[in-house]
């Protein structure tokens, strides 16, 4: 890849060559005041981090910490329990509030995407 340079066996990119290759990425986000969210990371710009297809998420079990969930997904022995709010097809944070972006892996998106929408019904 362009653009990229090796300080002491770490590469480094340079930031916009990064941001095309983390955009349509499954991410869990944890913001300071809007809570947690998981969904496909379109931009990260302009101080706004955008998501698409987003889900708010109220109740979780892991593998401990949000971490877990994004690198193994929901407990199976927990699913049941989980509260993940409905698909929203856009969803705008503002950077400020935003604490950290967690990239996931196939396996935690599939089981994340897997569990019903929680009403209150």
């Amino acid at each position: 890849m362009k653009n990229e340079i090796e300080i002491n066996g770490e590469v480094y990119v340079k930031k916009s060559e990064m941001a095309e290759t983390v955009e349509g990425h499954y991410v869990i986000v944890r913001c300071k005041n809007a809570g947690v969210h998981a969904g496909y990371l379109k931009s990260r710009e302009g101080g706004i981090v955008t998501l698409t297809d987003s889900r708010r998420l109220w109740r979780w079990w892991s593998k401990f910490t949000l971490s877990g969930l994004a690198t193994c997904g929901v407990l199976k022995s927990k699913e049941n329990e989980v509260r993940f709010a409905c698909v929203l097809p856009k969803l705008d944070l503002t950077e400020s509030d935003v604490c950290e972006v967690i990239y996931c892996t196939e396996e935690a998106r599939e089981s994340i995407q897997s569990i019903p929408e929680h009403t209150n019904k």
